[in-house]
């Protein structure tokens, strides 16, 4: 039943912008972005943090009209960023926490734009990258974490930055290809060419390269730092070929691939796995 109608209610907003792209398209079209870049739950009250967020201390940063929200557990002088992907928040990291704890070092969680105490209702992984340039300046994180299109932001992060800081990223379970995600949503409301075309060029201007060059995959070329990619083959969110497409062109990484995690990758022995990773000598 559940299934049923969120077919019924995609298909009829599709609809309802595919008519108004006749007649204001400029508006359809914005209409269309704002539902594909605005995340419908991972927002978090002041009031009712989670536990596990309560327990850490928090920092609110601004840049420009945006602030975001920064959880730290602290340690010693070895910094872990975390970065967490769609629809989520910081708190997406408690399963992981206590075996990054075990080794002594410092966690720093972030909210991602339009995710848990950071502001706005659009998101974007140029505007993530941005915050987590911003976090990496302030706490020097040797390692990055990164889940979902947070580890998508981690590889576009490194790409561009190219901070000889960073020494190690995880990423787990994460998209390549852009262009794939954006022509899902396309598929999931029946937009028609009109719309489409105008939100393929809103992103290939908003990233200022092709859509089919903003990719993980791409990314992950351009990287000298190590790597550890895992991916579920169960994963039914991004597909276990797009975590493949990643670890392909990576010069230095490690691939691990699990099954019946599904996409949250949460994960007793992998958690091991990662702190082995990050943390071992070699």
């Amino acid at each position: 039943m559940k299934k049923a109608l969120y077919f019924l209610l995609t298909k009829s907003i599709g609809i309802y912008i595919n008519l108004l792209s006749f007649v204001f398209p400029k508006k359809a079209s914005q209409l269309a972005y704002a539902i594909f870049s605005e995340p419908r739950s991972g927002k978090l009250s002041k009031n009712n943090l989670p536990k596990i967020l309560q327990e850490s201390k928090t920092e609110t940063f601004r840049y420009e009209e945006h602030q975001f929200q920064t959880y730290t557990w602290e340690g010693n002088d070895i910094v872990v960023l975390l970065v967490h992907g769609w629809e989520s928040n910081a708190s997406r990291w408690e399963n992981l926490l206590p075996y990054l704890k075990k080794s002594g070092s410092t966690i720093i969680a972030i909210d991602g734009p339009a995710h848990g105490l950071s502001s706005g209702k659009e998101f974007s992984i140029p505007k993530y990258a941005e915050f987590i340039h911003i976090a990496v300046e302030k706490f020097q994180p040797k390692y990055l974490i990164g889940h979902s299109i947070g580890g998508k932001t981690c590889l576009y992060y490194q790409s561009v930055y190219q901070n000889d800081k960073i020494e190690k990223i995880v990423v787990l379970g994460s998209p390549s290809d852009f262009k794939i995600i954006l022509q899902n949503y396309i598929a999931l409301l029946s937009l028609n060419y009109k719309i489409s075309k105008a939100l393929e060029d809103h992103y290939s201007e908003h990233f200022k390269i092709k859509l089919e060059h903003f990719s993980g995959q791409l990314f992950a070329s351009k990287l000298n730092v190590k790597g550890l990619v895992a991916h579920d083959i169960d994963d039914t969110v991004v597909l276990f070929e797009e975590g493949k497409k990643i670890a392909s062109t990576w010069k230095n990484v490690v691939f691990i691939e699990t099954k019946g995690l599904g996409h949250s990758m949460h994960d007793d022995e992998l958690y091991e796995k990662v702190s082995r990773f990050l943390f071992e000598t070699e």
